[in-house]
């Protein structure tokens, strides 16, 4: 089972936004030193948009490679193009990872029924465990509890990363779903929660910064011990907002950057940190113990 603190990672970049295949493979032995219980490659804060296909797969191939199998690597192989995202899976799959990760399609905002056959086709074109990823507050569309269950009868649909930050989705997807369905949250802030009401790890911006906190924070969550997670979630609660503070993975890239991590590099149409947010965040750094 694939559970704990996954990371969303950060995908590194020089300054003249290339690629810096050389961080990559050295934020991903970071993560494997702290604890991070499974990589996520170009998910959405990996910047997905913004590679063209060559660097997508790139960037996954080489986070394979340099994991070598130690904890699982999950795909970010979503689009808003049945054909693109099953092209995307495919490729994730020969290059060994070991569950891909599919947004919900943006910006054309399918019906539920579209959703459904949408995701059905990918999942019966490409045999690898595959993860819905509902985050309606980036792609105007909303996977709604009733798709998910019927989505969870498809064989290798595995579970979903929730994002919605509704805890009420929680119960109702657990409800709904085939028994062993798996439910992520996509929620930082209320991922200790999730994982106490049954949840089975998050998918995570904050780990980029406080990997070794949120993995211990997960598993105390995921074991019901409620006082220690909530202690260990109460050091985190500044990266959970302020990590936010502008669009992610914005703050993110800056954290991790600070961290000595990365270089100073991102895709237009992001920008680099505004210098008048950079307090707030090297401040709940700062609390996290992250600096």
């Amino acid at each position: 089972m694939i559970q704990g603190s996954m990371v969303a990672l950060v995908t590194p970049m020089m300054e003249t936004g290339a690629l810096d295949t050389a961080s990559l493979r050295k934020l991903v032995e970071f993560h494997l030193e702290q604890g991070t219980d499974a990589i996520v490659a170009v998910g959405t804060t990996g910047e997905s948009a913004t590679l063209d296909e060559g660097e997508h797969c790139e960037v996954i191939r080489l986070v394979v490679e340099q994991v070598r199998g130690r904890v699982p690597v999950i795909a970010g192989t979503g689009a808003n193009a049945t054909s693109e995202a099953i092209n995307l899976t495919r490729k994730a799959k020969e290059a060994g990872a070991d569950a891909c990760l599919l947004v919900t399609p943006y910006y054309n905002k399918p019906t539920q029924e579209g959703l459904y056959l949408h995701y059905k086709a990918v999942a019966e074109a490409v045999a690898i465990p595959q993860i819905l990823y509902n985050v309606p507050g980036r792609t105007a569309c909303d996977l709604l509890p009733e798709t998910a269950a019927r989505l969870s009868e498809v064989p290798n649909i595995i579970g979903i990363k929730e994002a919605t930050g509704n805890l009420d989705r929680l119960a109702e997807i657990l409800k709904l779903a085939k028994p062993g369905f798996l439910l992520y949250s996509g929620d930082d802030a209320t991922a200790c929660e999730f994982c106490l009401r049954g949840g089975k790890g998050v998918i995570s911006v904050t780990a980029n910064v406080a990997p070794k906190l949120m993995h211990e924070m997960c598993s105390a969550a995921i074991a019901g011990e409620r006082s220690a997670a909530e202690a260990i979630d109460a050091k985190l609660q500044g990266l959970h907002k302020e990590l936010f503070i502008e669009s992610n993975p914005i703050p993110a890239k800056w954290a991790v950057q600070q961290m000595g991590l990365i270089a100073r590099g991102i895709r237009l149409p992001l920008t680099w940190l505004t210098p008048g947010c950079e307090a707030r965040v090297r401040a709940a750094m700062q609390q996290a113990g992250a600096l």
